[in-house]
């Protein structure tokens, strides 16, 4: 009786130490093929003030192209030029 109660408590150690050695492997895994997220680039910095005038420009001459057929998306490319 004492000889399948330890079959027993053996298998259940050993599927134990089976799961815990495939838990192991996989946060191994994870860990090693983890992709660190990029830090976030500042657009402010690269943009110049020539580059700025001409998107400026060009909102501009898009809201006085639609200023007929849609006056609020005119005045909100307005703003949008206006900001920088």
């Amino acid at each position: 009786m004492s000889a399948t109660n330890n079959l027993i408590y053996i298998d259940l150690t050993t599927t134990r130490y089976a799961s815990n050695v495939a838990a192991a492997a996989r946060q191994l895994l994870a860990a090693l093929f983890a992709v660190k997220p990029r830090p976030a680039v500042v657009a402010d910095e690269d943009v110049s003030q020539r580059q700025m005038e001409a998107s400026a420009s060009w909102l501009n001459r898009l809201a006085n192209d639609c200023e007929r057929h849609s006056p609020n998306l005119s005045a909100e490319l307005r703003y949008m030029a206006s900001r920088g």
